[in-house]
C-alpha cells in the first residue's frame, strides 16, 4: 500500500515535582484513522539560568500514555474513592543518558485513532519551600514529537458483496476495511474459493477501529474449512480491519474471495440490505423507543470488474444474542463546564420488566466532557419487589451495549468486551460507579432483573423493579471533599479539572487520610500562626515610648494583618477569613516590608530638611516613609514572592542609614552610635537575631516545618525589631520655647523676622505681637 507519514509537535512545557494531578503536564495528539504505528520522540532537557543545566541532579521523568481521555494515574498508591473505577494506561520512566539532555522513544503499532493524551511529571520533592530569585533553580523541560505513518486507499469491504484478490508472491498480506453501523450483533468475516496452494495456507484476523496486530482475533484456514471468523458484539460506528496474511515460505500466487455479512439485530432472521442509498451509510441514529428501522446498511461501491453483484445469504441462526432491544436516549442538559446531567424521558424512575432489558444511552461529546468525572447511581425501589428476592443488574459498556443470550450471566465482559457491573436488591439498595477522565461517544446501559434461587440466578415471573437512575458529567470525585479543591485546568484548548489537596489529605478525591492532620494538630497549628504575632506588642511598647509613634502604627497594622492572614491561610478546616484571602495577604506581605523599612529608616535618624514656624517641621524621614510604601506596595502588586521585593527596599534603607551613620562620625569624629553598650546590648544581638530569622526563612523552611519554623521566623523579627528601635531622639539644645508677656488673655506670637527670612531663627530676638 502507499504510506503518509505525518508530523506533530508540541511546546516545551516545565515538568514539575507530582502532587496531584494539578502539577503534571498534560500533552494532546489526535492520531489520524488508517495509522499503521505511531512513534512518540521524548525530548528532555535541562536548564539553569538560561543555559543548559549540566550540573542539575538527574531527576528521572514519568510519562503516561492513554488513547480517549488523559491518564488516571497514582503514583503515590493512594487510596481512590469508593466506587470509582480506574481506567488503566502505560507509564514509560525516562532516564538520562547524556548530562543535560536525553530522548525516549516509545512505539505504538496500529494505534486506536483519535485523541491520546500524555502525562509527565517529576517525583514527588521533599517540599522545600524556596524564596523566588534566591538561586538559579533547575529546570526540567520536556517536549514530545509524533510521527505518524498511516495508510492511503485501503480497500473497503461491503456487506454481502464478494471482493477477489490475487496475492502476488512478493506480497505477504492484503489489509481491508468494513464499516459497522449502529445496531449490529454480528460481524462475520469469510475466505472462499483459496487457490494457488495447498490447504488455503492463509491466516484471518479482524480487529475493530484499528489495523489488526499479532494478538487479534485470529484464524488459520488450513485447520478451519469453511474459513469463517465471527465477532459478536462488535463495537458500533466504527470500522472494522481485515487483514489476510500468508504463511512464510509459501511460493507463488494465492487467489482468494473475502466476504462480510453483518446480522441487524433488530432482525436477527435477515441480513442487513445491501443497496440502500449512500448518503444513509453515514447517517446511523439511535432508536427512540421502536424496534423498527433502527440501523442502515453499508451502500454498494461501484462495480468492478472483480465483483460480484449479488449478495451472499447469510445463514439464519436463533442466537439470542443477536437480537437487541430499544435504546431510549437521554436528554443533555448543560449546567457548567463538566456539569451536565443527563435526564431520562419518563425518568427518573425506570421501570425494569422481568422479560427483556431496559437500555440506556449516554453521549459524551467528543473532547469537551473526558476531562471531568462521569457518575451513575442506581436506587431500588424496594415496595416494587412485592417481596420477591430480586436483583437488577446493570452493565454499562462503551460504544456497544451488552445484550447477552443468557439470562442468567450476570457479568459485563466478553473475550473482545469489558464493562462496569452494578448490582442492587432489597438488601443493598443503592449503587454507585464514578468513572475518572471517561472516554467519550455513546455509554450504553443495560439494567436486567433476576431473581435469586438456590441454583443461582434465574429470570423473575411477573415482577416489574423500579429503579431510580441518575446520570451526570461532574467536575472531580464530590468536589473534592472539604480537604481539596477543585481545579479547572487547561493545556492549549482542552480543558480539565483535578483535586488539589490539604492539610496532608491525598487521593484522587482527597479522600486518603493516612497522612491527614489530626484537627488537634491544625489547631495547634493556626495557635502557633496566629499567636506567635504578639511579639509585636513589646516593639510596639518600645516604640510609643520612644515617640516613634508612625512606626508604632506599623507595626500594630503588621502584627493584625499578619494574625488573620495565616487564619485564613490554613490548609484545614480550623480556619478564620474576615475579608478576602488576596487582600489578606497584600496586607500581610506589605506590613512585613514596611516594619522592616520603617526600623531600618529611624535607626538612621535623619534631620528635618524643611523648616517653618506655622506649618512644623517635615524630616526626610517622613518622605521616605511616604515614598517606601508607595514603592513597596507597587512592587508587592508585581510580584509579591520576588526576592528583590524583600532585599531591595531592605538593602536601599540600610545604604541610606549608613551614609547617616557615616556622616555623624566623620563630623563627630567619633564612632556611631557613641556608645559601646548600644553596639554590645542592643544592635549586635538586633543584627544576630535578624540574620538567624532570614536564614530560617530562606533555607530551612519546608512544607512540613512551615508551622513552627514560621512561627519562630515571627518571634525572631518582632524581637529583632525590640532590640534595633533607637531610644527617643533628645530635643535640640539651640531652640527654645517662646517667652510669653504677662497681661495678654490670649496672644498670637509672630516672629516677624524669621516670617521674612531675615535672620537665623535660632539666635533671632523674639518679637511678639499680642492681640487680645
Amino acid at each position: 500500500g502507499l504510506f503518509v507519514t505525518d508530523y506533530f509537535t508540541r511546546t516545551p512545557r516545565k515538568l514539575s515535582p507530582f502532587r496531584s494531578f494539578a502539577s503534571i503536564e498534560l500533552f494532546h495528539f489526535h492520531i489520524p484513522e488508517d495509522t499503521v504505528i505511531a512513534v512518540w520522540n521524548l525530548i528532555t532537557f535541562k536548564e539553569q539560568g538560561g543555559t543548559f543545566g549540566d550540573q542539575c541532579p538527574d531527576r528521572s521523568i514519568t510519562v503516561y500514555f492513554r488513547s480517549g481521555a488523559p491518564s488516571v494515574i497514582n503514583p503515590l498508591h493512594t487510596h481512590f474513592p469508593r466506587d470509582t473505577a480506574v481506567p488503566g494506561s502505560f507509564a514509560l520512566t525516562l532516564t538520562w543518558t547524556l548530562p543535560n539532555r536525553t530522548t525516549g522513544v516509545f512505539n505504538v503499532t496500529s494505534p486506536l485513532p483519535g485523541d491520546w493524551f500524555l502525562a509527565a511529571h517529576l517525583p514527588k520533592d521533599e517540599g522545600k519551600i524556596s524564596v523566588k530569585g534566591l538561586y538559579e533553580e533547575c529546570q526540567y523541560l520536556f517536549q514530545p514529537q509524533l510521527i505518524v505513518q498511516r495508510l492511503v486507499n485501503i480497500a473497503v469491504l461491503y456487506p454481502g458483496h464478494v471482493t477477489e484478490q490475487s496475492m502476488a508472491p512478493h506480497n505477504r498480506s492484503c489489509l481491508y476495511k468494513v464499516f459497522v453501523p449502529s445496531y449490529t450483533s454480528r460481524v462475520l468475516v469469510e475466505v472462499l474459493r483459496c487457490r494457488g496452494a495447498e490447504g488455503c495456507p492463509l491466516w484471518l484476523r479482524v480487529r475493530a477501529k484499528a489495523p489488526p496486530l499479532h494478538n487479534s482475533t485470529t484464524l488459520d484456514c488450513r485447520e478451519h474449512t469453511p474459513c469463517q471468523l465471527a465477532q459478536d458484539l462488535p463495537f458500533w460506528q466504527h470500522w472494522y480491519y481485515v487483514l489476510v496474511e500468508k504463511h512464510p515460505g509459501v511460493p507463488g500466487t494465492i487467489s482468494f474471495q473475502v466476504t462480510v455479512q453483518l446480522t441487524d439485530c433488530s432482525r436477527p432472521s435477515l441480513a442487513r440490505p445491501p443497496f440502500l442509498p449512500s448518503s444513509a451509510s453515514m447517517n446511523m441514529p439511535h432508536s427512540f423507543g421502536s424496534a423498527g428501522g433502527l440501523a442502515l446498511g453499508d451502500s454498494p461501491p461501484p462495480t468492478s470488474p472483480n465483483d460480484t453483484k449479488h449478495p451472499v445469504p447469510i445463514p439464519v441462526t436463533s442466537h439470542a444474542g443477536e437480537r437487541c432491544w430499544p435504546v431510549r436516549p437521554t436528554l443533555r442538559n448543560e449546567l457548567d463546564t463538566f456539569s451536565v446531567h443527563f435526564y431520562i424521558f419518563f425518568g427518573p424512575n425506570v421501570s425494569v420488566p422481568p422479560d427483556r432489558p431496559a437500555v440506556f444511552v449516554i453521549n459524551l461529546l467528543p473532547v469537551l466532557d473526558s476531562g471531568g468525572v462521569l457518575n451513575l447511581e442506581l436506587r431500588l425501589n424496594v415496595s416494587s419487589l412485592c417481596g420477591e428476592n430480586v436483583t437488577v443488574f446493570g452493565c454499562l459498556n462503551h460504544e456497544v451495549p451488552l445484550t447477552s443470550g443468557d439470562n442468567t450471566s450476570v457479568t459485563c465482559e466478553t473475550e473482545s468486551l469489558a464493562g462496569f457491573l452494578l448490582s442492587v436488591n432489597a438488601t443493598a439498595s443503592l449503587s454507585r460507579l464514578r468513572i475518572p477522565y471517561p472516554q467519550t461517544g455513546s455509554w450504553y446501559l443495560s439494567l436486567r432483573s433476576l431473581c435469586a434461587t438456590e441454583h443461582g440466578f434465574e429470570p423473575c415471573t411477573n415482577v416489574t423493579a423500579e429503579v431510580y437512575l441518575r446520570a451526570y458529567l461532574s467536575p472531580c470525585i464530590n468536589d473534592c471533599g472539604i480537604y481539596g479543591q477543585c481545579k479547572l485546568l487547561r493545556t492549549n484548548n482542552y480543558l480539565y479539572a483535578a483535586c488539589e489537596c490539604k492539610a496532608g489529605w491525598n487521593g484522587w478525591g482527597c479522600t486518603d487520610n493516612s497522612e491527614a492532620f489530626s484537627y488537634g494538630f491544625q489547631l495547634l497549628s493556626t495557635l502557633l500562626l496566629c499567636l506567635s504575632n504578639v511579639m509585636f506588642v513589646p516593639p510596639v511598647a518600645i516604640a510609643v515610648r520612644s515617640h516613634y509613634l508612625l512606626e508604632a502604627a506599623v507595626y500594630i497594622f503588621t502584627m493584625f494583618f499578619s494574625t488573620f492572614y495565616h487564619a485564613c491561610d490554613q490548609p484545614g478546616i480550623v480556619v478564620f477569613c474576615i475579608m478576602e484571602y488576596d487582600v489578606l495577604q497584600f496586607c500581610d506581605f506589605l506590613g512585613s516590608l514596611m516594619s522592616v523599612w520603617v526600623t531600618v529608616i529611624a535607626m538612621a535618624r535623619l534631620q528635618p530638611v524643611v523648616k517653618q514656624a506655622s506649618v512644623g517641621r517635615a524630616h526626610a524621614g517622613q518622605v521616605l516613609y511616604l515614598l517606601g510604601a508607595m514603592l513597596l506596595s507597587m512592587a508587592l502588586q508585581m510580584d509579591r514572592h520576588g526576592l528583590w521585593n524583600l532585599l531591595g527596599p531592605s538593602l536601599f534603607a540600610l545604604g541610606i542609614m549608613a551614609v547617616a551613620w557615616t556622616a555623624r562620625t566623620i563630623r563627630r569624629r567619633h564612632c556611631y552610635p557613641p556608645t559601646w553598650k548600644r553596639w554590645a546590648f542592643y544592635l549586635c544581638p538586633g543584627a544576630l537575631i535578624a540574620a538567624a530569622a532570614v536564614l530560617l526563612y530562606a533555607f530551612v523552611e519546608t512544607e512540613e516545618n512551615y508551622f513552627y519554623i514560621h512561627s519562630i521566623w515571627h518571634l525572631l523579627i518582632a524581637g529583632s525589631v525590640g532590640f534595633l528601635l533607637p531610644p527617643r531622639a533628645k530635643p535640640s539644645r539651640r531652640l527654645g520655647p517662646l517667652p510669653r508677656r504677662k497681661g495678654c488673655g490670649y496672644q498670637l506670637c509672630v516672629n516677624e523676622q524669621e516670617e521674612l527670612g531675615l535672620v537665623d531663627p535660632a539666635v533671632a530676638s523674639i518679637n511678639s505681637i499680642c492681640t487680645s
